[in-house]
């Protein structure tokens, strides 16, 4: 009996030595054979012949230093230590297969994580539509969303910290790459007691003498050098208050009758009480809006959204 059980001790150590070298495919097989509890079963189940179901089987226990299955004549019967072998074995088998179907999925885009950084409201408009349908076609891809500054979301996108920035305005990132995906009307924003609120036609001239609100932050800088440039070609002196608030704050303040403000059209489908939004006659420019991302980035849900908004912006155009 001591000698038997030394003997049972070197197989075992021979097993788990010998382990990491049992291929998958014949820990397969064992597990659909203590399914069915049938070589010939099993095979059809596989796909392979019987002979080979019943090899494999052999070879593994033969490695293992373990009876698996007692042969019967009508089948197979798991041994008690082929149970909690199967049972083990199955249970690592679903894990590394959904670790598959995991890594196959994020390596095509359709789970992850998308970092984005923002430079106003996603309420309405082309980013929301992108958004809306980008969860729509990969809905496993969590969008986190950051708001901010478009110098501070370029320098995130930089470093790695958001896969890509929606700014406003032509990008100057040598390192990065940008693509100008869509435009949206300029508006004033006016409080609904102004003067002007109710003029059928509004223009520059109109508004030249205004004072003018503008955020430091979001598109406010760029927003900020186009009215200058258009109050000084009325041959005026522009009267501008920049102020470190967000957008809906800077509405407030217009519907307070701190002054007026300049954006696009996407605002204006966001109600604002107090506040009224008129086109500007003569205004000819609108504002443009840009993705910009690292060249350094491979993620493939970064590469599905911007594939989507190309996608969404030329047939935008071609509208």
């Amino acid at each position: 009996m001591r000698r038997s059980a030394r003997t049972r001790n070197k197989s075992t150590e021979f097993s788990q030595a010998q382990l990491g070298q049992i291929p998958l495919v014949a820990l397969r097989h064992a597990v659909v054979v203590g399914d069915v509890l049938n070589f010939r079963h099993a095979a059809n189940v596989l796909g392979v012949t019987q002979s080979s179901v019943s090899a494999r089987i052999k070879a593994l226990e033969e490695a293992l230093g373990i009876v698996l299955f007692e042969r019967r004549h009508r089948g197979v019967r798991l041994t008690e230590a082929g149970r909690r072998f199967i049972a083990e074995v199955s249970a690592g088998i679903d894990h590394l297969d959904y670790a598959v179907r995991t890594a196959g999925a994020v390596s095509n885009g359709g789970e992850g994580r998308l970092a984005i950084g923002l430079h106003a409201s996603i309420a309405f408009g082309f980013l929301a539509d992108l958004r809306c349908r980008f969860r729509s076609a990969y809905p496993k891809v969590e969008q986190a969303i950051m708001e901010g500054r478009s110098s501070e979301t370029i320098a995130l996108v930089r470093d790695g910290q958001l896969d890509v920035a929606f700014v406003v305005g032509a990008v100057e990132a040598p390192d990065c790459h940008s693509r100008e995906l869509w435009q949206e009307p300029l508006v004033i924003a006016l409080p609904a007691e102004h003067p002007l609120a109710s003029s059928p036609v509004i223009t520059w001239a109109d508004l030249a003498p205004e004072t003018f609100l503008v955020r430091d932050g979001g598109s406010g800088p760029q927003v900020f050098d186009h009215v200058v440039h258009r109050v000084v070609e009325r041959e005026r002196s522009p009267q501008i208050h920049r102020f470190d608030v967000g957008r809906d704050t800077l509405m407030h303040m217009v519907a307070a009758g701190d002054g007026i403000t300049l954006t696009s059209e996407a605002t204006t489908h966001v109600r604002f009480p107090g506040v009224v939004f008129r086109s500007i006659a003569d205004e000819t420019k609108q504002a443009r809006f840009s993705a910009v991302w690292s060249p350094h980035n491979r993620s493939p849900a970064l590469r599905n959204m911007l594939d989507l908004a190309i996608q969404m912006s030329r047939s935008a155009r071609s509208v």
